[in-house]
């Protein structure tokens, strides 16, 4: 007895084209008239749901744009509430440091009193001289920070109006997607189920060609019925006579020669 010879499938070229797998096309469970009106009918649930992804337009980015910069003025306001926390810090230290002066000034006055000689006086002077720059030198820094800590907070009404400002107009995008997906949703549910019933029955070979074609072609149109009568639905250039035959026979695969789409039957529609 004969032993099946098994048949050897080369990888899948995500470069592929309808071109490319002319020969193979009629190796299907399908025969090559049910393979084209599948391959048309995915191409006419595309369109459907592309049709649908452009009344929505740019909403979609637009709200994910939004986000984002309201996520980025979030941080910006939340590291300027950070420094002006620093800075209220930076504040309470140097008047610390103010009180600690003081005592020291005190204490070394009320030393003077009872000095035993010159030298001693002069030293405890010293002593409450520095004491004095340092305190004037925490009054300065008081003062600088002050300063800094009303720019900061100025910095930080202006972040917190641009977010208020950008959750409105997020609300707004958002509530605008919102009812266009709503009132497409149920169109776009049964599109996107007889796209995934017509793709189940294609090859993952054809399907791999016609994905290739869909996304370099401006007008996403991988499949076209003959336009006119004799030209093609994609490109529109004229389609010599003995292909239209061959288009009208429903027998084989016949492609553009000059864009690459498949060409079938006008009747498909």
């Amino acid at each position: 007895m004969a032993k099946k010879t098994k048949k050897f499938e080369t990888p899948i070229d995500q470069r592929e084209t309808f071109v490319s797998i002319q020969k193979s096309f009629a190796d299907s469970d399908l025969s090559v008239s049910e393979k084209l009106q599948t391959l048309y009918a995915l191409q006419q649930a595309d369109t459907a749901i592309d049709k649908i992804l452009q009344l929505r337009g740019e909403l979609p980015m637009e709200v994910e744009a939004l986000e984002t910069e309201i996520a980025e003025l979030k941080a910006k306001s939340a590291r300027l509430a950070e420094i002006i926390d620093e800075y209220g810090k930076f504040i309470t230290e140097n008047k610390l440091g103010i009180t600690e002066c003081d005592t020291q000034i005190e204490k070394y006055k009320s030393q003077l009193e009872n000095v035993a000689n010159s030298r001693e006086y002069d030293s405890l002077n010293k002593e409450i001289e520095n004491q004095g720059l340092l305190r004037q030198i925490a009054e300065k820094h008081i003062a600088e920070t002050k300063e800094r800590i009303f720019d900061k907070k100025n910095d930080l009404e202006v972040v917190k109006e641009k977010i208020a400002v950008r959750n409105e107009d997020l609300k707004a995008k958002k509530q605008e997607l919102a009812t266009i997906v709503e009132s497409t949703s149920k169109e776009e549910e049964k599109l996107r189920a007889d796209r995934d019933a017509c793709a189940a029955k294609i090859d993952d070979r054809t399907m791999s060609a016609y994905d290739h074609i869909r996304h370099s072609v401006n007008n996403h149109l991988a499949v076209v019925s003959v336009f006119n009568g004799d030209s093609c639905g994609g490109c529109f250039n004229t389609i010599a006579p003995q292909r239209l035959i061959d288009i009208a026979s429903n027998k084989k695969m016949i492609v553009c020669e000059y864009c690459g789409r498949i060409l079938v039957n006008p009747d498909f529609e």
